[in-house]
């Protein structure tokens, strides 16, 4: 586990090869097996593979969504509130084992924050990703993840590089 967290990178730039269905099935399991508060489990996962729908989830943000277009999967992270008061620490642990497992699978991922984050003026990102895939109400969108081969290569942080005085002994 901590090879691969070394290793690990944001991902912005994915080939277009899709994701053999094996690889998403792991990726299903992984999230389910995350841990939860109490074992409330308040998520809903959302797994969107179509060209299209992939290609307008990319505008949600005023900045830093585009790149989503050319992701061959993205994952769509919801908590329903009235399940766990804990719905964005456990849905943002369901998150990082969807990183750490498409890392360990050889896929490339990103987050793309949509909680408190605009699409437009008018519209919150979480609205115009809940209009587009028809989410109801009751969920609450915190984030998307963008998944695929990477067509970039990036080194891990070194060792060295990490702000070691946030550890105090």
């Amino acid at each position: 586990m901590l090879e691969l967290m070394r290793k690990r990178r944001s991902i912005r730039k994915f080939k277009s090869d899709r994701i053999d269905q094996a690889i998403i099935d792991d990726l299903k399991e992984a999230v389910l097996r995350s841990p939860s508060s109490r074992g409330n489990r308040p998520w809903t996962f959302f797994f969107v593979q179509d060209a299209e729908v992939l290609r307008k989830l990319s505008g949600t943000r005023e900045k830093g969504s585009a790149f989503l277009q050319s992701a061959p999967l993205a994952v769509i992270i919801c908590g329903d509130e009235a399940v766990s008061d804990v719905w964005i620490e456990d849905c943002s642990i369901a998150a990082i084992i969807l990183h750490l497992a498409a890392g360990s699978l050889g896929l490339g991922s990103c987050w793309i924050q949509i909680r408190n984050r605009r699409h437009s003026t008018e519209l919150t990102s979480e609205d115009y990703v809940r209009n587009i895939l028809g989410i109801d109400d009751h969920l609450k969108v915190l984030a998307i993840i963008a998944i695929g081969l990477a067509a970039e290569m990036k080194p891990g942080h070194s060792y060295e590089s990490l702000d070691h005085k946030k550890i105090i002994d």
